[in-house]
């Protein structure tokens, strides 16, 4: 009897140790045994899996194959450690893979304590973190990218109020300098001085622009354009800009298609990038400026908010210069951030750029390190083929002088541009309020509605359409400051509603009235905008000037 029940135990531990035998073996984890001196003695499933090495491979070898050649001195202190009988715990620890790729592993080695509490050897448990500590950078990008959008569209949104306000005070101080500069041709000293006004808000009207333009309430006109035409067209400005101490290359590449954007505005985006690489090579160097197609998926898009998968044409801006910090490269798009020195930048150059790419549908990337150079992507979605580049069209015949009714909250605007249209021969009935200005329109005659788009209490276009539902075809154009969100972009472009932005100039105003009334009784309505689309082209007029 004692013979059998020993036999029973016996068997009772052959069946525990293979079933943990079996265990080890289904483990996903990587379970390895080794002596004190490194050697293999045991490798299940999981290391064969997440090593690629089979068993046979490594058993009797050390287990140092798996260790980085600049670890090898922390494996030997490993190994003190196992010999002490202590345990040793990695959170996180690089190790090698049979086919050279570099992994990171969770990993904990333990002791193995003979019967006798002798450590005869050791076990190690790793787990790959590879993935996980993959998907863990990504997701920590993926915010990083939604705060700094975040982050800018508020900027974009502070920018667009401060330029609707500042636009109306530009009206106002230029015109009335124009005003002076043409009743003082007998006063060369007055006249002198009303023209420097004029020039300083003239230069705050650009600035203004540019805030527009991060804002995204920038009036473009998009067209199909070869992005490698438009770098032909200006390769001649831009080695100028930068000047023969940088060596410029353009590397354009074939068969792109064609991207929808502002010419003007692409233009600006490579000569602000030249500018910005030249000053980071004060010493000379070289700048690449080149063309790609390149398709962009999902893993692009869920780290750049507001991008979607598809083909893109790319433009490449790589300098050699002296590269930025990480913390100077995430600031880069804010507007009036700059490293320059004081009187050398106004900042607003990079958020201008990051204002264009994002209105034409793009996006943009910056690689940098210091010492080491900058590299600007920048992604333009790729459409048709380019089209040829508009004709202009001839200023619209003048009409008959009309009575208008000007509508603004602004005083000064109101008063300024009622001014403007007298001296040019019209009649004007003036509204500071939505009120009057329906009270006007049901009991005066007019031709013409102009009124600013953003007003309290009511929209420009909501006013216009009470305005037309009391006079049926009268035109409607409306001005302000910025882009407002209740006109459309595309009806702009399309000539459905015409278009002007404060500051404005005189002439300019006079020719949209005049466009705007040659279209009495066309079936549309047509709008002159002073800036809800934000910015102005300087085709369209740059500034409200008295006549």
């Amino acid at each position: 009897m004692a013979v059998e029940g020993e036999d029973l135990a016996a068997d009772r531990e052959f069946d525990q140790a293979s079933r943990w035998a079996a265990i080890v073996e289904s483990s996903a984890d990587a379970i390895i045994g080794w002596t004190l001196d490194g050697i293999v003695t045991s490798w299940n499933g999981g290391a064969e899996r997440m090593y690629g090495y089979a068993a046979g491979e490594v058993v009797g070898h050390s287990v140092s194959v798996l260790v980085l050649p600049d670890r090898i001195d922390q494996f030997e202190a490993v190994l003190d450690r196992l010999r002490r009988g202590e345990q040793v715990s990695f959170y996180e620890i690089k190790a090698l893979r049979k086919d050279g790729t570099i992994i990171d592993v969770s990993m904990t080695i333990s002791p193995i304590r003979d019967p006798g509490g002798a450590v005869a050897g050791a076990s190690s448990v790793a787990r790959d973190m590879t993935e996980l500590n993959r998907a863990e950078a990504e997701r920590h990008a993926l915010e990083r990218q939604l705060q700094e959008a975040e982050r800018l569209e508020t900027l974009g949104q502070l920018a667009g109020g401060v330029a609707h306000d500042f636009n109306n005070l530009l009206a106002a101080i230029m015109s009335y300098a124009g005003f002076v500069v043409d009743e003082s041709a007998d006063r060369p000293g007055v006249r002198a001085d009303a023209e420097q006004i004029q020039a300083a808000a003239q230069r705050a009207a650009a600035l203004t622009r540019q805030l527009l333009i991060f804002s995204r309430r920038e009036v473009t006109q998009p067209e199909a354009l070869d992005l490698n035409v438009v770098m032909a067209d200006i390769s001649d400005l831009l080695s100028t800009s930068v000047g023969s101490h940088i060596d410029l290359r353009i590397d354009p590449a074939a068969g792109l298609g064609a991207i929808m954007a502002d010419r003007g505005q692409v233009g600006q985006v490579l000569l602000n990038l030249a500018v910005n690489a030249r000053d980071a090579m004060p010493g000379g160097g070289t700048l690449t400026i080149g063309t790609s197609a390149a398709d962009l998926d999902g893993g692009y898009t869920r780290l750049h908010p507001g991008a979607r998968p598809g083909r893109y044409v790319q433009l490449t801006v790589s300098d050699k210069g002296v590269g930025m910090s990480a913390e100077v490269a995430a600031r880069i798009f804010e507007p009036f951030f700059t490293t320059k020195p004081l009187g050398r930048g106004t900042g607003l150059g990079l958020s201008t750029l990051h204002g264009i790419v994002t209105q034409a549908g793009g996006s943009v990337t910056v690689e940098s390190e210091e010492g080491a150079g900058t590299t600007f992507r920048i992604y333009f979605p790729a459409v048709g083929t380019p089209a040829a580049a508009s004709a202009g069209t001839a200023p619209a015949a003048r009409e008959p002088a009309a009575t208008i009714l000007v509508v603004d909250d602004e005083p000064a605007v109101l008063a300024v541009t009622s001014r403007i249209l007298r001296r040019k021969g019209y009649a004007t009935l003036e509204a500071g309020t939505y009120e009057k200005a329906l009270s006007l329109a049901s009991s005066q005659d007019f031709q013409l509605l102009l009124t600013d788009s953003v007003m309290p209490g009511m929209t420009g276009a909501t006013l216009a359409e009470r305005v037309t539902e009391l006079r049926p075809g009268v035109p409607v154009l409306h001005m302000s400051g910025y882009c407002a969100e209740t006109l459309s972009p595309e009806r702009i472009h399309d000539g459905e509603l015409a278009f002007i932005q404060k500051p404005f100039t005189a002439e300019a105003l006079v020719d949209k009235v005049s466009a705007a009334l040659s279209r009495t009784g066309a079936g549309g309505v047509s709008v002159v905008d002073g800036g809800e689309q934000g910015g102005v082209r300087a085709d369209q007029g740059g500034v409200l000037q008295g006549e």
